[in-house]
């Protein structure tokens, strides 16, 4: 794919900080997600949706069944009637067990949809970030997601918490407000039910106009989170360096700064949802509920057209069942209401959460926005970080004038060209900070080609071992056959014998019989395990995988030359081409070409001879050596001739 860093234009800032509202990016959003999390109607989260739906009528048909025999009881007691009192009450009993028993399903189900859909939208999110390096590009090309873990693993699980409840939370009062209207109006006349409507319309449209941004600040919110959360990240990923710099006083500010920005925050939220609370509550219960109450007397006060007159407990009667009715609707409405905050809030998880798919999206098609440092920053740097290569797979390594460019965006060097073919064994050597980590992203397919051609192998055939080997949470096997599992090593006709005979090799024969599980022992390897062992424990691993190239940077550093030797000369037997990148003389024996970078932008790619060049070094290590006595040498002649 073709791929560009480059500091983001105005307009990607614009859209990059979009805003957190209700609008029509808002339900585009939102509509992605949720393909995402009900696939289709035939899906178990489709189902589950319809059984709730049918619940929630149960549960209004329910309340309007208990509202009718609250106003009975009432006139049962009022009219002094024990015995048709106390029926009453049994079966107002009998109700309240369909009744618990919808709200628990209910309960059930809405908890059970907000598990449904976390899972889907994490599978879903597992299956893009885990594929085409995703997860490497989100970190290292691309600048706007800078906690996708807070996203992964907090995010989608309020997003899919919030969109289950906020449909019971929407369903249910939009039901229970059009049944219990229907049933007033024929109570008290279409008239007062529209009257006391209009009022409540226009009090619910001054509290929505003077509701907060609550969708902006729940996705800050989240933001702050996690920036906190990666501050502690990043301190326990480089507790050594900390402690050795002594640098805990610094750390602690930093750590102290990102809380109480956070806290801040949360303390200015609660607030604006104080005042909020406070109007809703008033206008909510205390005011609908006045005119809900002036809405019940209508029966009472006056006399209904078509009504004949009613007695003193057919009056109570309907009085408590319109009262019932009233206070449930004004209830639903209020739940409509508050909902709107809950909308808000959704909004801001939706946000955050479709951004991540948004730029996962973006970098599976090549696309990066990075904003680059470079310390030169010429117009010739950016027209080549403007510029676009081509890689062609092939069986042989060849680069044709590409540029190689530093993390930051400087220019390391402007056309490297080489060739290797298979069996030619390659030292790479320069300073550092002179393009040898970044060629070798390239060739591991981490970074982009930003001009010339680059023809390699498939990324299954090149292996990387770094200087600290990657040791995976898993069974001592797996750290041998990583990123392999036991099915696929099976599956390849490896069995434990042939692992052990890795192990022989690399004198490490042992191991297993360290732990009583043996082979299926798990530990934290990185800790277990020293760094010669964790070494020897990375080259069995190319020795099981056998790929036709290795690229193996510092990766004896931790080892004794004994080792060194059998690793290098157990490698070559393979057939295994190796890239190699050290300082130590002891491995230039084992290559035949070199690629050497001076740090100023030039290199120098030929054959290496490796006994002629090592009498050379020595040769020149002598030569300054002497040179280093001239001042001496000339201080003394000059005390000689003085004399």
């Amino acid at each position: 794919p073709r791929a560009t860093l480059a500091a983001p234009s105005d307009e990607d800032v614009t859209k990059k900080r979009r805003k957190v509202e209700l609008n029509r990016e808002f339900f585009r959003s939102l509509l992605r997600l949720l393909k995402i999390v009900i696939p289709g109607w035939r899906s178990k989260e489709a189902r589950l949706l319809i059984s709730h739906s049918f619940f929630l009528v149960v549960r209004t048909l329910i309340s309007l069944k208990v509202a009718a025999m609250d106003g009975a009881i009432v006139k049962s007691l009022v009219k002094g009637n024990g015995r048709e009192f106390l029926m009453r009450i049994v079966w107002w009993m009998l109700i309240a067990i369909p009744a618990t028993f919808t709200n628990s399903m209910l309960s059930y189900h809405q908890a059970e949809l907000s598990l449904k859909y976390r899972t889907r939208l994490t599978q879903h999110i597992h299956d893009k970030y885990l594929s085409k390096l995703t997860f490497y590009g989100i970190s290292a090309l691309d600048d706007r997601i800078n906690n996708p873990d807070q996203l992964i693993a907090v995010d989608v699980a309020k997003f899919s918490n919030s969109l289950a409840e906020l449909y019971s939370n929407l369903a249910k009062p939009i039901l229970d407000m059009t049944i219990y209207t229907h049933s007033l109006s024929r109570s008290v006349g279409g008239e007062g039910v529209v009257s006391m409507a209009l009022l409540v319309q226009l009090s619910a449209n001054v509290m929505r106009a003077l509701t907060p941004p609550f969708g902006k600040y729940v996705a800050d919110e989240a933001r702050l989170e996690g920036e906190f959360r990666f501050q502690h990240s990043r301190l326990i990923d480089h507790s050594e360096e900390v402690a050795l710099y002594h640098g805990h006083e610094a750390e602690k500010d930093t750590l102290d700064k990102g809380y109480f920005t956070l806290i801040k925050h949360v303390n200015y939220i609660l607030r604006r949802r104080f005042y909020h609370g406070f109007m809703e509550d008033f206008v909510i219960k205390y005011f609908w509920g006045a005119l809900g109450l002036l809405l019940c007397s209508v029966p009472v006060f006056v006399k209904m057209p078509g009504h004949i007159s009613m007695n003193m407990g057919d009056r109570t009667e309907s009085f408590v069942t319109n009262r019932r009715m009233l206070l449930s609707a004004s209830d639903a409405f209020g739940r409509i209401m508050f909902s709107y905050r809950e909308i808000m809030e959704l909004a801001g998880y939706t946000s955050r959460v479709d951004s991540l798919l948004e730029v996962m999206n973006d970098i599976r098609a090549g696309r990066f926005e990075k904003k680059l440092v470079s310390s030169s920053g010429t117009d010739d740097n950016e027209a080549i970080l403007k510029g676009r290569g081509t890689v062609v797979e092939s069986k042989d390594i060849e680069f044709i004038n590409v540029p190689i460019i530093s993390p930051n965006g400087d220019v390391l060097v402007r056309a490297l060209s080489f060739s290797l073919k298979q069996g030619d064994h390659l030292l790479v050597f320069g300073p550092n900070g002179c393009g040898k980590s970044s060629l070798f992203r390239i060739l591991g397919g981490l970074w982009p080609v930003y001009g010339g051609t680059v023809y390699k192998p498939p990324f299954s055939d090149i292996f990387y071992i770094p200087q600290r080997p990657y040791l995976s949470r898993g069974s001592l096997r797996q750290q041998i056959t990583y990123p392999d599992s036991l099915r696929q090593m099976r599956a390849k006709g490896v069995t434990d014998a042939d692992l052990m005979s890795i192990l022989s090799i690399l004198g490490l024969e042992h191991l297993p019989e360290l732990y009583d599980s043996g082979w299926d022992a798990e530990a934290e390897w990185r800790d277990v395990l020293s760094g010669g062992l964790q070494q020897r424990v990375a080259m069995a691993r190319l020795f099981y995988h056998r790929p036709r190239y290795a690229i193996l940077d510092e990766c004896t550093s931790s080892v004794t030359l004994e080792t060194e030797k059998v690793m290098y000369d157990n490698a070559k037997a393979l057939g295994i081409t190796l890239m190699t990148v050290s300082h130590r003389r002891s491995l230039w024996k084992y290559h035949s070409r070199i690629l050497q970078f001076d740090g100023q932008g030039n290199y120098v790619f030929t054959k290496l001879d490796a006994d002629r060049r090592l009498k050379l070094e020595d040769e020149k290590e002598d030569l300054e050596v002497l040179l280093r006595q001239v001042p001496e040498i000339e201080r003394r002649i000059a005390e000689l001739t003085a004399a």
